[in-house]
């Protein structure tokens, strides 16, 4: 699903998020049912259920009758652990537990769960295209250009715009602050080291925006990030996959868009179309500012671009000969 929320962090009545909700683990739905009843589960309740969560990846597509015999119990047993959870029925059990998978999912488990299916090499290339067109159709029918607009408002008050992404989206980070440098914007992917990361939030205030990307389960820098800024009163806009994402809970404002693939590293074909549609959204509030932008860079730095020099027998070749 792709949406834009503006729901902000989880918050104290003021728009804030308290230092008590900032120190609470994050917790999928399933999850949380646990924690509640767990006091009153038996010993061996509590092992099953333990076991399934931390399993998740090779428990979540099971029928009940499959899961039992997985964990060599009676169906019965099954059905009872899910109904002392407050379940009732297991297929409501069985679609938490896949949010539970999807929330908790790490690279190991997505390669784990693509093995699992058989597929030769060429079907599993053909499946990942075949998902990465799905993550771009459900970008555009659910899409709501008005919030993009807004997002991009809020891109142009900043004074400084700040991008958070690391690892895999270390390259969408860089994307999204490159493409606003070149129209104009003061814009920063931060590179280095986790130090390095929190002394630039520590430079941002009120009048500046921290943008964080991060999925699944977040990255903890990436995370930690949002709060501080939020804590310094900085404005935040998070890009993430699911509206429990710890980025959409302490972001004021969080799009939201799939990056599901039976790929190790995820989808991100769907999210570089949402960048290029913001950056699009940027160029054109002030369209003849972008254009200045961009044609005194093109003066400034003509030699960047490839140039061919004729060799002697009259035919093109790349660069100098010696």
């Amino acid at each position: 699903m792709t949406q834009i929320s503006s729901t902000g962090p989880a918050a104290d009545g003021r728009g804030m998020t308290s230092a008590d909700d900032e120190r609470k683990p994050w917790l999928t739905a399933l999850e949380a049912r646990f924690a509640q009843v767990e006091p009153n589960l038996s010993a061996s309740r509590q092992g099953l259920l333990r076991n399934i969560l931390d399993h998740a990846e090779e428990t979540y597509f099971l029928s009940s009758r499959a899961l039992a015999k997985r964990y060599d119990l009676d169906p019965t047993t099954i059905v009872r652990t899910v109904q002392a959870l407050g379940y009732k029925r297991y297929s409501e059990f069985a679609a938490d537990l896949r949010s539970h998978f999807v929330a908790r999912i790490t690279p190991y488990a997505v390669m784990k769960s693509a093995v699992r299916d058989k597929r030769s090499v060429a079907n599993h290339v053909e499946h990942t295209l075949e998902i990465d067109v799905q993550n771009l159709n459900a970008l555009r029918s659910q899409l709501d250009v008005r919030q993009v607009v807004e997002i991009a408002k809020r891109i142009d008050r900043a004074r400084r715009i700040m991008v958070v992404g690391i690892d895999f989206a270390a390259s969408l980070s860089y994307l999204l602050a490159y493409g606003l440098v070149s129209i104009g914007y003061d814009a920063e992917a931060p590179a280095g080291s986790a130090g390095n990361l929190r002394q630039k939030i520590l430079l941002l205030g009120p009048r500046d925006l921290l943008i964080a990307i991060s999925f699944g389960r977040c990255l903890q820098d990436t995370v930690d990030s949002v709060i501080r800024a939020h804590d310094n009163g900085v404005p935040t806009v998070g890009f993430t996959d699911s509206d429990k994402s710890p980025i959409a809970r302490f972001s004021d404002a969080s799009w939201i868009t799939s990056i599901a693939s039976p790929s190790f590293h995820g989808s991100y074909v769907g999210v570089v179309s949402a960048i290029n549609a913001l950056l699009v959204a940027c160029s054109q509030l002030h369209p003849q500012r972008s254009l200045a932008v961009l044609r005194r860079k093109e003066q400034e730095f003509r030699s960047r671009w490839y140039t061919p020099t004729p060799a002697r027998s009259g035919k093109m070749t790349l660069g100098n000969e010696e």
